[in-house]
């Protein structure tokens, strides 16, 4: 893998990432408790959206194939996707959502933390515009951890639960891909050795508040996303987001 290839592949990562977790949470809007979460829940989705469409776009500029942002997003198959394997779970119930954005969005925190002091200009620049929104996201998600686990027996219970799930899934953020292991080699982005580190002392901190437990370590890990290998459910996602470009390739309005 060349130096080019390795930085689309990384962007293909994140972008992919940022698209997939958008279109799932998309999946709210209309659907959530209250008028409050259902405006919230969307506005976190259409940011992630943006990411990608950012991220995306330069890895295809960087690609240089003639693959812009709804190209990569429209015409790839499963196989073909990077994103984290939690991106693409169903939503579940509402605790389990907010898990997934809670998880995610911390792990995006950190990464684009480190992102922030790339010697890639672009990835700097879109990793510093990208931060101030996750922040965002992680303090909502980590309210309602909160507000979730230290309320009814019921919602304790909920929430407890999703994180049990989602935790089979945490490790596939943090297993290094070969394109990761080059751009660090070539300097193009700082280590991302402490990135597990700092992401789960953030995620105990607000665990520990919600009075919850830390979600025990499981030998049946789900890993592989960064690698295209993926679950079931990413298929039927994307036989939904791009129908209408398969089935009329270059429409126009």
């Amino acid at each position: 893998m060349t130096k080019q290839e390795a930085l689309v592949d990384f962007c293909l990562q994140i972008g992919d990432t940022s698209l997939i977790h958008g279109q799932r949470l998309a999946e709210w809007c209309g659907h959530a408790p209250i008028l409050e979460e259902d405006i919230a829940l969307t506005n976190i989705s259409l940011d992630l959206i943006g990411q990608a469409r950012m991220i995306l776009t330069y890895a295809g500029q960087t690609e240089n194939k003639h693959r812009d942002e709804d190209k990569l997003s429209f015409h790839r198959d499963a196989w073909d996707f990077r994103n984290v394997l939690i991106a693409e779970l169903p939503n579940g119930d509402f605790a389990f959502t907010m898990g997934k954005i809670f998880l995610l969005g911390f792990y995006m925190k950190n990464l684009f933390t480190v992102l922030s002091n790339s010697k890639d200009p672009s990835l700097k620049a879109f990793a510093e515009k990208s931060l101030k929104e996750v922040i965002y996201h992680c303090r909502h998600a980590a309210d309602w951890v909160i507000r979730l686990g230290d309320g009814t027996i019921e919602s304790k219970e909920r929430m407890q639960k999703a994180l049990n799930e989602l935790a089979l899934y945490t490790d596939d953020l943090f297993e290094v891909s070969e394109s990761e292991k080059i751009l660090v080699q070539e300097k193009l982005i700082p280590s991302l050795a402490d990135l597990k580190t700092n992401w789960s002392h953030d995620i105990a901190a607000v665990i520990t508040q919600a009075t919850l437990k830390l979600p025990q370590a499981n030998n049946a890990l789900r890993l592989g996303g960064k690698a295209g290998l993926h679950t079931e459910h990413l298929g039927h996602i994307l036989s939904d987001m791009q129908f209408l470009q398969r089935a009329y390739p270059d429409a126009k309005w």
